[in-house]
């Protein structure tokens, strides 16, 4: 009787995993608004505010599989919980920017840990044929967060001190996930009895396959180190380099800047009002989460190697058609960070639309990198990398027309995720005014785009690395793919704006499309399908030669 209780609660750690996640990615960029005013940031200390995130979720996928894999993923989620609620209280109480770095810090590093043990940790509590909707239950969670993040934003505003309430609202998924995890039974792998209370539950979820897989697998984790993620034995390597090859095709493949460009392209075609530009975002975010439970039905049913590759074959289109439309429309100018720090400059929502950029969750949970965000989250990460791109800007206000200096300043008032947006319409409109069917093509490409990561690299790069891992070394390898993961968004996003000066926006964006056809490569020669088996059918498909 206890198996529908325990998928149930299963289901709750997932969803509420990875809405934690995209919440504290998406909730710095209505924040930053009013901190800038009360704490008089300068755009360096701004970008170091949103970076301080990315520094703590470094840190904690270099630690953080140790971690999980000698004290247990159900521990981990525990530890992480109790460490971002710590960090939550932090920035509520925060009275300077070195007690608000500590605590974006903290919440970037609980938030880490939290997203690679929750991905195994479910992928390990559930039967083979259920594996992917719930570990994909984790990427629709980033995606609600982030929405979430921006209503809450949106609400905040103009409340006075509205930021103490943003952050101290991650308090409460982080107390109903702990609640609900402490229902959960230890995992199996980590059990040296099965005569435990936790086999009456585990059982009715698992196939004979799967039993038999964790009653052996306590006696395989004793004999795996870290550099066997490196060695030939059992095919280690080849699960490293798909695991490798994934997280950072992922990123690669433009997905941090792409949606950097949504309030510029929102506002090309016509949704010229703030609050209009902000529902379009929104519309944006609606898709992203549509196409994510789209993923989630189909994960167990088409498989995950075919919608990884069908996902990089529409993301390749897309980014393709929008170089090439790139380079029969301009693009409008915008203004910097240091522009709300004028006279006139408010923090009402009113005058600065927010702007979401989704994740990959990433997902990702990282990322899902993110993504990927899991980024994502991995999870995906688009969100801090939007705002990273944002504060990395040059100082100037001045633009210069048809110059790489006002390139760059193009791209970054467009990477900004709810950043400071002009209060008049944008600058150069009538270039864009002739481009009218160009800028709806765009648009609908970078819609195409949102979805068809949602489906592919989003959910199932987690979902692929929390099942092609022995138990007894799968946290330290999530979490150095995941570093990866963190270093490729970190790389992305420093050398974005330097690309597009050397070779151009339209350039660049082929050169992603180069990349979705690559990744389809990659795909099709070296990852296996994972869909409904064992660990043991897993290992036999790296065993083949491709």
């Amino acid at each position: 009787g206890r198996a529908p209780l325990i998928l149930f609660l299963s289901a709750t750690v997932s969803l509420l995993g990875g809405l934690i996640f995209g919440y504290e990615l998406g909730i710095i960029s209505g924040a930053l608004l009013q901190l800038q005013t009360d704490f008089h940031l300068s755009c360096f200390k701004q970008e170091v505010v949103v970076s301080a995130v990315l520094i703590g979720a470094l840190l904690a996928s270099l630690a953080g599989g140790i971690l999980i894999d000698r004290h247990g993923r159900r521990r981990a989620i525990l530890v992480s919980n109790l460490v971002l609620l710590v960090g939550s209280l932090i920035l509520t109480l925060a009275r300077s920017f070195t007690v608000l770095v500590i605590g974006r810090m903290t919440v970037g590093f609980a938030t880490s840990v939290s997203s690679m043990a929750c991905c195994i940790y479910v992928s390990e509590m559930v039967a083979a044929h259920q594996r992917g909707l719930l570990v994909s239950l984790y990427e629709v969670g980033i995606t609600v967060g982030i929405l979430l993040s921006y209503a809450l934003n949106y609400i905040f505003a103009d409340v006075d001190e509205g930021w103490r309430y943003m952050f101290g609202l991650a308090i409460a998924p982080t107390v109903m996930q702990f609640l609900s995890i402490l229902f959960l039974p230890v995992n199996p792998v980590k059990l040296s009895s099965w005569d435990s209370d936790c086999q009456k539950g585990l059982i009715p979820l698992q196939d004979t396959e799967d039993r038999a897989a964790a009653k052996r697998e306590p006696y395989q984790e004793k004999h795996y180190s870290f550099l066997d993620l490196f060695r030939t034995r059992d095919n280690m390597r080849r699960r490293t380099l798909v695991g490798l090859g994934l997280v950072l095709f992922q990123q690669f493949t433009g997905q941090p800047n792409v949606l950097g460009y949504a309030s510029k392209i929102f506002h090309s075609v016509g949704f010229q009002s703030n609050s209009s530009a902000i529902l379009a975002s929104v519309g944006l975010g609606a898709i992203k989460v549509v196409a994510t439970l789209v993923a989630m039905a189909l994960a167990d049913k088409a498989g995950r190697r075919v919608l990884l590759m069908a996902g990089c074959v529409v993301m390749a289109v897309s980014v393709t058609t929008i170089g090439l439309t790139s380079r029969m429309a301009p693009l409008a100018m915008a203004r910097d960070c240091k522009a709300a720090t004028g006279p006139n400059a408010s923090h009402s929502l009113t005058q600065h639309p927010l702007t979401p950029v989704f994740p990959q969750s990433a997902v990702s949970p990282v990322p899902p990198a993110s993504a990927a965000v899991k980024s994502q989250a991995g999870p995906g990460f688009a969100a801090t990398r939007g705002l990273t791109k944002v504060f990395a800007s040059t100082q100037s206000k001045e633009v210069v027309p048809n110059s790489s200096l006002s390139q760059k300043r193009d791209l970054v008032g467009q990477s900004k995720k709810g950043t400071l947006e002009s209060t008049s319409p944008p600058l150069g409109a009538a270039p864009w005014a002739q481009h009218t069917v160009l800028n709806w093509i765009t648009l609908l490409s970078m819609m195409a785009f949102v979805s068809a990561f949602s489906i592919g690299f989003g959910p199932m790069t987690w979902l692929v690395l929390s099942e092609i891992y022995p138990a007894g070394i799968r946290g330290r390898a999530f979490a150095f793919c995941n570093s990866f993961n963190w270093a490729g968004n970190l790389l992305i996003s420093l050398s974005f704006l330097d690309l597009i000066d050397a070779i151009g926006f339209s350039w660049m964006f082929l050169l992603y499309g180069l990349m979705g056809v690559m990744a389809v490569i990659f795909i099709y020669l070296f990852v296996p399908e994972t869909k409904g088996q064992s660990l043991e059918e897993i290992d036999q498909q790296f065993s083949r030669k491709r």
